[in-house]
Order: C-alpha cells, then sequence, then structure tokens
C-alpha cells in the first residue's frame, strides 16, 4: 500500500465522522473500550509486521476513531444540570451569578460585548449556596451607554470576574436546514448563554492567573491588538481593515461589504490565514537569516521554533494550525533528510488535530484547508502535464487553479449553496496578486512601521494604492451578475460520488493523454481508449445537473411558513417547481439617531441572515412570484436583501406606496433589476400551474394609481392558495374591518365554501384581527400563527387563542414550533414543525 499514513488518517477521519451521525450511539465505556482494543489490535498488527499489516490496520483505525469519538462526544455534556440536580428546561430563564475567568478575548461590538467565560462556582436564583463545577459559557452583555464600552474594552482574557444575568440555552435551528447555534456551540463545548444587562454586572473579583498557556495567550491577544492599532496608523483607514485581516487574521474591522464581495466570488480564502502567509512569513524569515549568516541546519531550526508565536499571533483557527503543523513537521524532516511526501505530511497534521479536538472535523476552515492541500499536492503534477501551455509558471498556475476549484466546489455548495462561475477567473487573476504583490507589500510596510512609523505610513501609502485598485476590480467583477449558481445543499453521499467520479476521471485522463514519454504496461495497447474519458465525464456531468436540481421530477407541492422572528415569510413550491415568496419578516430597530454608538458592525438583518440562506438551501434559482401583503417593516424588510441575490419573476403589493426608507429601496431595487410590479386587486387569479391557483380576497380598491398609505394594516392583500384541492388562507396584517370588508363582499358572501384546511392568522394573532365572525365563515382545520419568542407586543393575544380553542380550531405558533411545513400531494397531506421538543 503506498503512502500508508495518508490512509490511516483517511481511514480515522470516516471513523470519526461515523462517531458524529445520529444513527448509532455508544454507551461511554463501551465506546472507550473499542477505541482503546483497535489501537491497541493495529499496534500489534503492525509491530509483528504481518502480511498485509496496513490493509488490517485502516479497517482497525476506523474503529478507534469511531469508539474515540463517541467517548469525547458522549463526554461533552453540561455539569449545570447534575450539580443542581435539574434539568434544563427548568435552568433556562432563570437568574444566575457566576464567578470564574474569561477564556477568550472580550469583543466589543456596538451595545454589545461578548466573551467566552469558565465558571468555577456558580449560584441559582436567590440561593446563597454556590455550586463548585467547571462549565464554559458565552457571555452577552448589553452596554447601556456609550461610557461602557470603554470598560468593557478593559477586560482581558484570564481576567477572574464575577458576571450576573439570566442563564439560557442556546436557540436551536428554529427553521428546516437553518443554522443551529446551539449545536454550534456545543461543538465549542458550550451548552449555556449568560445574557447580561450592563457592564456592572460584570465586576473583577481578582487578578487572573498568567501561567502557562493562559499567558501565552494573554500575550498574544496583547501583541495582536497592538498591531492591529499600529496598523491603523500605517494604512489607509479604508485599507487597514483588510490588512489586519491578511496580516494577523483580526477580521473584526473587515468591512462586511468588502467580506460579501470577496465571498460572492469565492475568495475568502484570501482572508484566511493560511500555508500562503506562512509560506510568505518563513520566505521573509529565512531572507533575513542568510543574512545573519546562520548555518542551513540553525535557519531551520529557528523556523521551526518561531512557528508557534506565528501561529498564535494570526489566531489558531484551524487553517493556520494546519498550515503550522505541517510547516514544522516539514521542517524537521528537511533537517533530518527524513520524510519528503507532502501528503504524508497532512495526513499527520490532520490527524494530530482530529485527536486534539475531533470537532474540527465540522468545522470548514479544515474541511477546505486539508481537502485542497491534499488535492494540490497529489493532483496538481499531473493536471500540469496534461494542460497544453509551454511556460511552465502559467501551466503550473492553471494546474493550481483548476484543482482547488475543482476540490473546493462541494464543500463551498454545502455549506453556502452558491457558486460563482467567475470564481475560477477571480482565483486565476487575485491569487497571484495578493500572494506575491499585497501581502509581501502589506508585511514589509508593517515591519518598516514597527522600526520607523513614518517609513512605514510611506510604504503603507503605497501599499493601500495598490489595493485600493485590486478592490475596485473586485467590486467591478462581483457586480457582474448572472453568473452566480445557487445550489441546494448536497447529501454526503452525492459529494462522495463527485470525489470519486473525479478521481476516476483525472486518472482516465491521465492515462489517454500522457506525456510521450509515457510507457503502457506491458500487454496493452499502445494508446488507450478514449471511452473511459466520455464515460467519467458524462457521468461527472450527471452528476452536476442532479445535484443542482435533485428535485425536479418531483410533483409534490410544500408550503413552508418561515421562523424570522416577529413578522412573516412563507415559501410555497408548486407541483412544477415553481416558487412563490409570500413577505419577507424584517427586523425591527427603535433605535434613535443619539444611540448611533449602537450600531454594530454587521448588524443582524433577518433577510440576509435567515430569508435569503434558507431559500439558496432549498436549491430556489428563481422566485417566480414574491407577494408583499403590506409594505410594514417586519413583512417587507427582508425582502431588500431577496431583491438583490435572488432573480425575482414578478411582484405582486397592494398598490400603495408606504413613505419611508424601507419600501422606497425595495422598489427602486424592483424596477433597476427589471421585476413586473403587479398590484392585486380583489378577484385577481393567478394560476401558477395546472395544481396550483391563488385568488385575491384583498384589497377592493380598483384604482390604477399608486396611492399613499401610511397605515398598511387594513391595506394587506389577502388570497386563497389551492393546491390539489388542499385550501390554504393568507391574511397578512388585516384587522377587523378589512376582514368585515372580505366577508361582505360578493364573492365571498354569496358563495359556499368549504372548510379552509390552513389558515395563516391575521397580524400575529392580535386581538384587532381574527373575529369570531371571520373565523365561522372559514372554519379552518389548523391555524399557523407566525410570531416571534418573547416578543414585546404580547402576541399571540389571549382573546384570540381564546377564540381559536373556542372553534376547536388547533393552532400552531412559530415561536413555540419553530419553522411549519406542510406538505401536499394527491394522496397526501401532513405538516411537520422543526422544534418538537425544545
Amino acid at each position: 500500500m503506498r503512502r500508508p499514513l495518508l490512509w490511516y488518517a483517511v481511514a480515522w477521519i470516516v471513523g470519526a465522522a461515523a462517531a458524529g451521525s445520529a444513527w448509532f450511539v455508544l454507551p461511554r465505556p463501551a465506546s472507550l473500550w473499542i477505541a482503546l482494543g483497535a489501537v491497541m489490535a493495529a499496534a500489534a498488527i503492525w509491530l509483528c509486521k504481518l502480511p498485509r499489516a496496513n490493509m488490517l490496520v485502516v479497517p482497525l483505525l476506523a474503529a478507534a476513531a469511531f469508539g474515540y469519538g463517541e467517548w469525547r462526544d458522549g463526554r461533552n455534556v453540561t455539569a449545570i444540570v447534575d450539580a443542581a440536580a435539574t434539568d434544563t428546561g427548568a435552568l433556562s430563564g432563570i437568574e444566575a451569578t457566576a464567578l470564574g475567568r474569561i477564556v477568550s478575548p472580550v469583543d466589543v461590538d456596538g451595545d454589545r460585548a461578548s466573551f467566552e467565560f469558565e465558571a468555577h462556582e456558580l449560584r441559582l436564583g436567590d440561593s446563597g449556596t454556590p455550586i463548585a463545577l467547571r462549565e464554559r459559557m458565552r457571555v452577552n452583555v448589553r452596554l447601556l451607554a456609550q461610557q461602557e464600552q470603554a470598560a468593557a474594552r478593559q477586560f482581558e482574557r484570564t481576567d477572574r470576574v464575577e458576571v450576573s444575568g439570566i442563564l439560557l440555552r442556546p436557540e436551536p435551528g428554529r427553521n428546516f436546514g437553518g443554522f443551529d447555534y446551539r449545536e454550534y456551540l456545543r461543538r465549542h463545548h458550550i451548552h449555556w448563554l449568560l445574557s447580561v444587562k450592563g457592564i456592572a454586572h460584570v465586576e473583577r473579583s481578582a487578578a487572573g492567573s498568567q501561567l502557562g498557556t493562559d499567558r501565552l495567550l494573554l500575550w498574544s491577544d496583547r501583541l495582536r491588538a497592538a498591531l492591529a492599532a499600529k496598523m491603523d496608523s500605517i494604512f489607509p483607514a479604508d485599507q487597514s481593515g483588510l490588512m489586519k485581516s491578511m496580516l494577523i487574521g483580526w477580521q473584526e474591522d473587515m468591512d462586511p461589504e468588502q467580506y460579501r464581495q470577496f465571498s460572492k466570488l469565492g475568495l475568502t480564502h484570501i482572508l484566511a490565514i493560511s500555508g500562503m502567509n506562512v509560506a510568505i512569513f518563513l520566505g521573509l524569515l529565512f531572507a533575513v537569516l542568510k543574512r545573519l549568516r546562520l548555518t542551513r541546519e540553525s535557519t531551520l531550526l529557528v523556523g521551526i521554533a518561531a512557528m508557534p508565536g506565528y501561529v498564535l499571533l494570526t489566531g489558531a483557527s484551524p487553517s493556520i494550525v494546519r498550515a503550522g503543523i505541517m510547516s514544522m513537521m516539514a521542517l524537521y524532516a528537511a533537517r533530518r533528510g527524513w520524510l519528503k511526501d507532502g501528503l504524508h505530511l497532512a495526513a499527520l497534521a490532520a490527524w494530530a488535530m482530529l485527536v486534539w479536538e475531533p470537532y474540527y472535523l465540522y468545522d470548514v476552515g479544515f474541511q477546505l484547508t486539508f481537502a485542497i492541500t491534499a488535492a494540490l499536492l497529489a493532483g496538481v503534477p499531473r493536471i500540469a502535464r496534461l494542460l497544453p501551455i509551454r511556460k511552465e509558471a502559467l501551466r503550473q498556475a492553471a494546474a493550481i487553479t483548476i484543482v482547488s476549484q475543482l476540490v473546493s466546489f462541494p464543500i463551498t455548495v454545502y455549506y453556502f449553496n452558491v457558486f460563482s462561475l467567475l470564481s475560477w477567473l477571480a482565483n486565476a487573476l487575485f491569487v497571484p496578486v495578493f500572494g506575491t504583490l499585497l501581502f509581501p507589500a502589506s508585511l514589509v510596510s508593517l515591519l518598516l512601521g514597527l522600526v520607523w512609523m513614518p517609513l512605514g505610513r510611506v510604504s503603507g501609502a503605497l501599499t493601500g494604492f495598490l489595493s485600493r485598485w485590486t478592490l475596485w476590480a473586485i467590486d467591478r467583477l462581483a457586480a457582474v451578475d448572472g453568473f452566480q449558481l445557487i445550489w441546494p445543499t448536497p447529501s454526503p453521499l452525492w459529494i462522495a460520488a463527485y470525489f470519486a467520479t473525479l478521481a476516476l476521471l483525472l486518472a482516465a485522463l491521465t492515462r489517454r493523454f500522457a506525456p510521450r514519454d509515457y510507457e503502457p504496461p506491458p500487454g496493452t495497447a499502445a494508446q488507450p481508449s478514449v471511452w473511459p474519458v466520455a464515460a467519467c465525464a458524462a457521468a461527472l456531468a450527471l452528476l452536476l445537473v442532479y445535484g443542482y436540481t435533485p428535485d425536479r421530477f418531483s410533483r409534490t407541492a410544500t408550503v413552508e411558513f418561515l421562523d424570522v422572528g416577529q413578522g412573516d415569510a412563507a415559501l410555497i413550491r408548486t407541483p412544477s417547481r415553481k416558487y412563490i415568496l409570500v413577505d419577507g419578516g424584517g427586523t425591527l430597530s427603535f433605535r434613535k439617531p443619539v444611540d448611533d454608538w449602537k450600531e454594530r458592525r454587521n448588524p443582524f438583518e433577518v433577510g440576509r441572515s435567515v430569508v435569503v440562506p434558507l431559500l439558496q438551501q432549498r436549491g430556489v434559482h428563481k422566485l417566480d412570484m414574491v407577494i408583499a401583503t403590506h409594505e410594514d417593516q417586519d413583512h417587507i424588510g427582508g425582502l431588500q436583501a431577496v431583491a438583490e441575490q435572488i432573480p425575482i419573476g414578478r411582484f405582486a403589493f397592494n398598490g400603495t406606496l408606504k413613505p419611508g426608507a424601507t419600501a422606497e429601496r425595495l422598489f427602486r431595487t424592483l424596477l433597476d433589476r427589471g421585476v413586473s410590479l403587479v398590484p392585486a386587486r380583489r378577484g385577481s387569479v393567478w394560476q401558477a400551474d395546472a395544481e396550483t391557483k391563488l385568488t385575491v380576497l384583498a384589497p377592493g380598491e380598483n384604482s390604477e394609481k399608486l396611492r399613499i398609505a401610511d397605515k398598511q394594516n387594513n391595506e394587506s392583500v389577502a388570497f386563497t392558495l389551492e393546491l390539489y384541492g388542499r385550501r390554504f388562507l393568507f391574511t397578512g396584517d388585516m384587522e377587523a374591518p378589512e376582514e368585515e370588508d372580505i366577508l361582505h363582499s360578493p364573492a365571498v358572501s354569496t358563495t359556499p365554501t368549504a372548510p379552509i384546511d390552513v389558515m395563516k392568522i391575521a397580524h400575529h394573532g392580535s386581538k384587532t384581527s381574527t373575529t369570531s365572525a371571520w373565523l365561522d365563515r372559514w372554519r379552518p382545520q389548523l391555524a399557523v400563527i407566525s410570531v416571534g419568542a418573547r416578543n414585546s407586543y404580547g402576541h399571540p393575544s389571549g382573546v384570540v387563542l381564546q377564540r381559536l380553542w373556542t372553534a376547536r380550531i388547533p393552532a400552531v405558533r412559530t415561536d413555540l414550533s419553530g419553522g411549519v411545513r406542510f406538505v401536499v400531494a394527491p394522496q397526501q397531506f401532513r405538516f411537520e414543525t422543526k422544534l418538537k421538543n425544545n
């Protein structure tokens, strides 16, 4: 077996991935015994040098990784439940005071300061008895005044503090396929949030311990902060955030819009500290050491010794840890004249990191950095030999771009659901610019600034000039529309099939189009057949087509009420794969101009952070229609991000314009993109396909002129949706007067109707809507209430809930159940909620 270490690492990764699946769970003692037994058996086989030892060791290492992963995962539980002798549900929401130490940098962002905290003592509620434990928490402090920002910045890693606030469980994923914050924190060994109101409730109780690792990390934080401050003086203000991200992994000051442009073109790896940064750092270090006339052996030793410090300085992300471990191994191997195989180095680095922390396997940075590194080491030489490019440098650059793009593609679409066809061009153009010009120039500018600030500023200004033009080119390229493809989240099986087919295609290409000095094996044809190449290429093409539209032949329809907090959003998928979005939620803000200091660097916006990712995760390449029931912020605020990122066919609205920046900006964006605007009128019928019909019930105004309407609730678009004979009623935020107007309209009052299957309760369950007469007329079998958890409006009203109970209409609420999805087919009608047991 060639490269046994590589196969050992692959076996460990497969076993660790199996341990993370939910299909099989072992008790902790059994999993530990399996791990120990498999390791001992593998060691015995390897030491005894049995025939085909490597073939026997591989499955044993997979079993060891499975047992080890299960054991580590079983230990990753909260200590508070056992210590307090109660369950998590009873603990969440109670007051708590914790004494412990800060174990991360303190991030101050607008009106929030946050940090990770290790509690050693905990008092729950009014109890005066402290509980001794060791529990990692995430502390979020809401700052009450601008002066508290300066106080929060005084706290550092290792400080011993006493924190008082509300103990909360992290939110789980509230929508199907949505981000699961609870699981994300669990994989960082955090099970609780401590919500604090005011910096006065975070009191430094004693000087923090500064020994060992704590001291190193604290020094690293201080040094990174000092360097970040220096860079503010060295580089132009509009470029310093980019330089901090590239040089020391300090992304807090990176312009969010700049980051989105990099992300749109698949260039975010440039901003992640990785192997390129390590190579340039070592190159500059070795150049200095060469000038000092150090021997080769001494130079390599200095490089090994400097690497841990550089990893700490740049933030110790998985990508830089991988690069640091590999570089140290390579330098040591070079010094000893040992291992020279880069794939072995990558395998050993991955193995070491997963033994240290099995949850690294779920980190997208870890996956990308190792997949691309292994592919570059194994694939670039083969691809380069196949390219008809004479110049060696261009051929190598082209091979690197091809390999990195092909390998990163399935991982990128799995996590981000977007792939730009311009990514190939962008990487070919800009990676060399950053790698050979911008990064070295910015590093030299920083070093010059540390020696003599005026010289550093001159160099920084020149570097900033080059950076500004580079960012301008990136912005122009990112502004080109029509090249972004939206991919539904692929299955692990599809990803495995993709990589297997890609490997077979490369092998077939190498065999068919090998260089002239290739000698075929004895007994084979001098020129292998082209059919294996064609078969592999066809299989890869079919995989891509299927991955892009996996539900192409499904005739099942869905109606999904998304949980967007205090707002409305619903996605309809018709049997012919047409998509209709009803409202888009919106983030409410009551901030006054004097509170501008509360603004965060990248504030949460429900359209950009929730609605668009969910549409992309479902593979919505185009919205055939968007219906804005009315123009209040909590219904159309999120549609701005939708209009900017997803093509829209038609936009239906209530025929009015609400004065204000939100509606005006949305309509301007729609007009600029050529979207057809359709005023909804009572009696209008929209036939999406043979099985899908929308009938508008309101508004009833027939004027063709656009009206100005500041009050929007009773201007709401209401309509019925028929799918395979099932009927849904959408009501927006209409109140009792509009309900009465609909009930007295000829189309409703004179037409007997069967009961509605599902009614979306108007205005989030407000007491001003959903009258008894309204319920009696439609007699819904089920009601859905879209409402935010712990909202300040008191929605849904107890009056409306009583009306529903009296009418014997069961209700499902998004604040309690998360997203609600209805599946509709000729012989099927069912619904499911995201949160089964919170």
